[in-house]
């Protein structure tokens, strides 16, 4: 068919603007105190892998990450003990949204994991043995650099701290990585912003590939958190919208500080549990499915300091994981909304997958003060051909006895999720952030 040449230069124009709409926009920049968020699997990261994974492959890697982070909340619940503070521990996967942030004088640019169940901030070091990353922050071209002693009060923050003649060292484990760091100061840069003097962990030997290539941004409660480092700036207070893990345009953020904080959004309370300091505690007190509130026993969704139990917002963890008669009940009122007889399959801890198509009943968490209905994005995930959908929930792992519910960040994306610590609430408002 012959186009009329009157048409011509529109069909040229729908040409580019399409195009122009599938080219990722990597290079926006921070802006005021507002950083962009990548998906560490998005066009924009350097990270993602250099060889393409099938839908399988990479939805049970996702998992398997998850599994080994449910294991350590589920170990952290069950001690008796303080947990030492900044643990890295808390974070056992390759990082799932990393953010870009500024180290030393001049600046030195590096991509850390976005954590809100860490403190410490932590960075591979030049000369760093075992670490993966070709660009190491160098300490050596930072005039704004020093050591922690360890007479300093920051040195006792860290776990198992350790004094090789006057400068504070400590070791830590990482999923499957044992590292070694010094406890230094120097100026961190976030977007526009500067902070003089930030306590963080200098890596300088790793064993194992679990770390982060370019280290961690904890953004837990505790005193070595960005939080509490830059109260003065910050008031305690920042939000994130994350962006979908199949964005191409990326646009997700992490906003710092009271200002330009959404106005209208509902909030539920923040609670604090002294031996968890650092896990965001909020009250889940019932779950929708569709309009049935699902049949759930008080006891698995009650707040509990001693033991641990309750529900936590993660940044970290992918898919939510459920306590198990919490997610029992979630399950099988899907499975009947969905439709009782149709075939259900599995797909590594999936345990509610479909091969035809199903129309997806809205799932709602009922917090104290706020109801957040779920969109079928956050619910399901789909197979790249769409032969497969999936309830993108699971239960804890079998091997591990968890008292824990996590939100995790495939239930928060698409969502500006604000954290008010001053005024100890959590809000949360529908935000577009693909």
């Amino acid at each position: 068919m012959k186009i009329p040449i009157f048409l011509t230069p529109f069909l040229l124009c729908l040409f580019i603007s399409l195009v122009q709409a599938q080219t990722p926009k990597c290079d926006i920049q921070d802006d005021g105190s507002t950083l962009k968020v990548f998906h560490i699997f998005s066009q924009c990261s350097p990270f993602k892998p250099s060889k393409p994974m099938s839908w399988e492959e990479s939805v049970l890697n996702l998992q398997a990450k998850d599994q080994a982070r449910m294991q350590y909340f589920s170990s952290l619940v069950a001690r008796k003990s303080v947990v030492p503070i900044a643990s890295a521990r808390q974070i056992i996967q390759s990082p799932t949204y990393i953010v870009k942030a500024k180290f030393g004088t001049p600046p030195q640019t590096l991509l850390l994991a976005l954590d809100t169940s860490s403190d410490a901030a932590w960075i591979p070091c030049s000369g760093c043995v075992g670490c993966s990353t070709s660009k190491p922050f160098a300490p050596i071209k930072s005039t704004s650099f020093r050591n922690v002693s360890c007479g300093s009060p920051h040195c006792k923050q860290v776990p198992n701290p350790t004094c090789g003649g006057s400068a504070c060292a400590f070791n830590f484990t990482y999923g499957s990585s044992s590292i070694a760091a010094s406890v230094v100061q120097d100026t961190l840069t976030l977007a526009a912003d500067p902070i003089p003097g930030y306590t963080f962990g200098c890596v300088n030997k790793t064993t194992g590939s679990s770390a982060p290539q370019q280290g961690l941004l904890g953004l837990g409660r505790g005193p070595l958190s960005l939080l509490s480092q830059s109260q003065n700036l910050y008031k305690s207070t920042f939000s994130y919208c994350l962006p979908s893990f199949k964005s191409i345009n990326f646009s997700g953020s992490l906003r710092l500080g009271p200002v330009y904080q959404p106005k209208r959004i509902k909030y539920t309370p923040l609670l604090r549990n002294p031996r968890r300091s650092s896990l965001y505690y909020v009250n889940l007190v019932a779950i929708k499915v569709g309009r049935k509130i699902v049949d759930i026993p008080p006891a698995a969704l009650a707040f509990n300091p001693t033991t641990g139990a309750g529900t936590i917002f993660d940044s970290g963890t992918v898919f939510t994981r459920l306590a198990e008669p919490v997610y029992t009940a979630v399950r099988n009122e899907f499975r009947r909304r969905v439709g009782p007889k149709l075939p259900v399959t599995t797909l590594g801890g999936f345990d509610t997958c479909y091969n035809v198509p199903i129309v997806v009943p809205t799932i709602t968490f009922l917090f104290s003060g706020m109801n957040v209905a779920l969109p079928p994005d956050n619910i399901v995930i789909h197979s790249t051909a769409g032969s497969t959908t999936c309830l993108a929930m699971a239960g804890a792992p079998d091997n591990v006895n968890s008292v824990l519910n996590v939100i995790a960040n495939m239930q928060q994306q698409n969502h500006r999720v604000l954290f008010d610590v001053p005024n100890s609430r959590i809000g949360i408002a529908r935000e577009l952030c693909t």
